[in-house]
């Protein structure tokens, strides 16, 4: 059983900010990480990084040789890794090791023009 989805998002200040005044309003807006920018989402989830979260799902908290172990790369790429993944909010770091502080994530996108396109 899944019991919490974070979902990974971009979205516009606006939008943030609208789901902000929802949630405190007493709505349920469901667990968010959200990114200004497509890129910045991309960036952070790259093949390896993929890898490490498919490979902790449910799995407790685990320490960086074991993840490095099963991953089959280096701690010090993988605790690299792990931080960038601590510092965007999708995992959880503390005493026990770090963790994926949800059952499962969601990926959630568009990719569309930010201006009008010139074409002669």
């Amino acid at each position: 059983m899944i019991d919490r989805v974070v979902t990974l998002t971009v979205s516009s200040r606006d939008a943030s900010r609208t789901r902000f005044i929802s949630a405190a309003k007493g709505e349920k807006q469901g667990d968010y990480v959200v990114f200004e920018e497509a890129a910045d989402l991309a960036r952070l989830l790259t093949e390896n990084r993929v890898r490490i979260l498919e490979s902790m799902a449910g799995r407790g908290a685990l320490s960086i040789g074991q993840i490095a172990r099963m991953v089959r790369r280096g701690t010090h790429v993988v605790q690299d890794d792990i931080q960038a993944l601590v510092d965007a909010g999708v995992m959880d770091q503390n005493d026990n090791g770090v963790e994926v502080a949800c059952g499962a994530i969601r990926v959630d996108f568009f990719i569309h023009s930010k201006s009008p396109a010139n074409v002669d």
